[in-house]
């Protein structure tokens, strides 16, 4: 039984992986990397966002809001997709 659900999930990743090829066309390296380099700002600004939310200290909270604002320049220069 086993045997079987593991030969399902494998092929589910597959057609997965076919989908996703097929709904995405092919991106050039520079593409490619403008869109890790977005996806990594936008991932730091949201776990800054989340720090921001928990932080007591005030200059822990202000080094945040400059963390942010840094972030949200760097987003701003990017390129549009």
């Amino acid at each position: 039984m086993a045997r079987g659900f593991d030969s399902k999930f494998v092929e589910a990743q597959q057609d997965e992986a076919t989908r996703d090829k097929k709904l995405n066309p092919a991106l050039t390296p520079e593409q490619k990397e403008l869109t890790s380099r977005r996806v990594i700002l936008e991932l730091a600004r949201s776990r800054a966002k989340s720090d921001l939310a928990r932080a007591s200290a005030p200059a822990h909270r202000k080094m945040l809001d400059e963390a942010i604002a840094a972030l949200d320049a760097q987003l701003a220069e990017l390129p549009s997709a």
